[in-house]
């Protein structure tokens, strides 16, 4: 089996690491939601030594993004574990190891009733205080912040009915409901942004 390899991930690591090396400069044990081929955890792992980078997924995801890992060899970047929003979390409460939460690209693939589920997970799992970014495309009040995510709007939806560019006052309404508020909102590259929501 070769390694996945997204190249999206090599373009958009640099710009994601400049935004979470202060965000995540006091934290310890980071979750990564949906860590796809594992680029951006081996790259963000490296850079960051002081932190312990777990990366999740569902299983079909596990045995690609092991072999980036393994090729790595980095103390703080453990294997990936099985982790599916609509199912059991592996750690929640305020004892969780967990003290942030990444995930990248992942609410605009997912159901609005996963990201739903993820803001909830991510809600239970987080200490007070604990931040979470979510990287991706978002439209504000209905709208597109470019006609590039117009288009891959359509796409996801012609692709898959239940996938979509999600809007931040979906998003917000989720959050709340979790516990977490919008501490941020930062743009990226290419019509993308960092959303940082903190536990309450």
């Amino acid at each position: 089996m070769d390694k996945p390899v997204s190249a999206a991930c090599e373009e958009n690591k640099a710009p994601i690491l400049a935004v979470l090396a202060p965000l995540f400069a006091d934290r310890r044990h980071v979750l990564e939601i949906g860590a796809g081929t594992g680029q951006h955890a081996v790259h963000f792992a490296a850079a960051m030594p002081h932190l312990v980078w777990q990366c999740s997924d569902v299983p079909a995801n596990l045995p690609g993004m092991d072999l980036w890992i393994a090729e790595a060899g980095l103390a703080n970047l453990p294997p990936a574990i099985a982790l599916d929003v609509d199912g059991a979390w592996p750690e929640t409460g305020s004892s969780a190891p967990y003290d942030a939460v990444y995930s990248a690209n992942t609410a605009h693939i997912m159901s609005l009733a996963q990201v739903e589920h993820m803001f909830a997970g991510v809600g239970a799992a987080l200490p007070s205080g604990a931040p979470f970014a979510l990287y991706g495309p978002f439209s504000y009040g209905g709208r597109h912040t470019s006609q590039s995510n117009a288009n891959f709007d359509r796409w996801l939806r012609a692709r898959a009915p239940l996938s979509g560019v999600r809007d931040l006052d979906d998003l917000t309404r989720m959050a709340e409901a979790a516990g977490l508020a919008l501490a941020d909102d930062i743009a990226m590259p290419v019509n993308n942004r960092t959303l940082i929501w903190r536990r309450r």
